[in-house]
């Protein structure tokens, strides 16, 4: 019988991977080793989440799909280089997205709407991303079209961050002067918080998404 196996939240890390992440690319593999260790030890929530890592510079690398945490025993890494191609981020998503809800709803679990963090320290370098985007949330153009939550530090404008954010609540932007390593540390942390109290949701009668606000960020709506 199908959905018999229990509810899910598929999540993906979509993480800038342009040249200018090089100096805290290390940062960012260092905070996800840091999740992937704590949801180690909240296996209950570990287990109603399917993990991805996307990163992003003039094409997207699939670093890990549709993975049980609890059953990894690293996660791969990250790496700096090329230029930050939205459209190429976004296009990913719209192709991976609905065929992974697919494949886990015909594993025989209830799916719920996917989240996306979205991480980037720079503007796109293309315009034509926009209509991309659009067509990612549309819930109907997109079977499980995601909610996307933005976080943005360096020269990323908030504008654009809250352009990304598929809700206001759920745009991000570091501080001026906070040390973009520490941020994208908090970063981390957050998204740990966010993914642990999520998944013990979906144990419960009333799932949400949880969200939790990085250490060291506003909402974007308040620099614009």
């Amino acid at each position: 019988m199908a959905g018999n196996r229990g509810n899910l939240l598929p999540v993906y890390v979509l993480a800038d991977e342009s040249g200018s992440m090089g100096p805290y690319i290390d940062d960012l593999n260092k905070g996800l080793a840091s999740l992937h260790e704590a949801l180690l030890g909240e296996p209950m929530a570990a287990a109603k989440v399917r993990f991805s890592i996307l990163g992003f510079a003039d094409d997207v690398q699939e670093r890990l799909r549709l993975a049980d945490l609890r059953r990894e025993n690293e996660l791969p890494l990250l790496y700096a280089r090329g230029r930050t191609s939205y459209h190429a981020a976004f296009s990913a998503l719209r192709q991976r997205i609905p065929q992974d809800v697919s494949a886990l709803k015909q594993e025989g679990y209830q799916v719920h709407r996917p989240a996306v963090f979205f991480l980037s320290d720079g503007q796109p370098t293309e315009d034509h991303w926009v209509q991309t985007y659009q067509q990612l949330v549309d819930r109907s153009a997109t079977p499980g079209a995601p909610n996307i939550i933005a976080c943005g530090i360096g020269d990323v404008e908030a504008q654009t961050i809250l352009e990304v954010a598929t809700q206001p609540e759920y745009a991000f932007v570091a501080l001026q002067g906070v040390d973009l390593g520490a941020a994208i540390a908090q970063f981390c942390t957050a998204l740990t918080k966010s993914i642990v109290e999520s998944g013990r949701s979906l144990g419960s009668a009333q799932p949400e998404l949880v969200v939790q606000q990085p250490a060291g960020f506003r909402m974007a709506i308040d620099v614009v």
